[in-house]
């Protein structure tokens, strides 16, 4: 999936107020809107690599958002929104092995009134959802985590996933691992260990886990190798 604009290098000096970053681009700083909601831990050192996307939008006040940062010699993809973007695209695309060859592909479906799923999947008399997530954590060499911080709502979504199976659906969870050269992934159960208990939970009720890391550049992000999950 290409980034439809050329994207600008700079240097990050902070990220503050979750949705705001001051990057330095040559001698020019510039503030950028920061499409990541959450904690970004482990991104934010000063003086990071980052990649920002231009936009001539009259309607909007800030002429960048951040897509990538670069830490400890990995790029990682920070824009929350293109996760189900890209994961769209691998599916269309039959880069997940597991979700091949759909006969629908449905983004954002309601399961039911209070909760919605990334994606439903129809494949001759077979329905099933995927809930998807971003992982931008990792704290050694070569493996992804999640979450990075506390996740009320992701426990939530495994919750729905056993409720969804009950009622006759295939639940999977997909980690989408927005880093380069990952080649593992595991829960985070020191950061959340309520969201690690449920996970073990659904896992025994019959929810798919798989996580899959994606080839980031400069110009293009998409769906590139399937991570071992491992349990610590």
């Amino acid at each position: 999936m290409k980034f439809t604009k050329s994207l600008i290098k700079g240097k990050l000096i902070k990220r503050y107020k979750r949705f705001f970053s001051d990057v330095k681009i040559n001698k020019d700083i510039v503030t950028a809107h920061c499409p990541n909601t959450g904690s970004m831990k482990g991104l934010l050192d000063q003086d990071n690599e980052v990649y920002l996307m231009p936009n001539n939008d009259p309607k909007r006040k800030l002429k960048f958002g951040l897509e990538i940062i670069k830490t400890r010699k990995n790029l990682v993809g920070i824009n929350t929104h293109m996760a189900n973007k890209i994961v769209h695209h691998g599916l269309k695309n039959n880069l997940i092995k597991e979700l091949k060859n759909n006969d629908l592909i449905k983004p954002e479906v309601f399961f039911n009134k209070e909760t919605r799923f990334d994606f439903l999947l129809e494949k001759k008399n077979k329905k099933t959802f995927i809930e998807v997530k971003n992982v931008t954590l990792f704290r050694n060499t070569d493996t992804a985590e999640f979450p990075d911080a506390i996740t009320s709502r992701g426990s939530k979504h495994l919750l729905a996933l056993i409720d969804a199976i009950n009622k006759g659906y295939s639940s999977y969870l997909l980690f989408l691992v927005q880093i380069q050269n990952m080649k593992y992934f595991k829960i985070a159960k020191d950061i959340d260990e309520e969201y690690y208990k449920n996970y073990l939970i659904a896992r025994k009720a019959g929810v798919k886990f798989i996580a899959y890391r994606c080839n980031i550049s400069s110009k293009e992000i998409y769906i590139d190798k399937k991570l071992e999950i491992i349990d610590e």
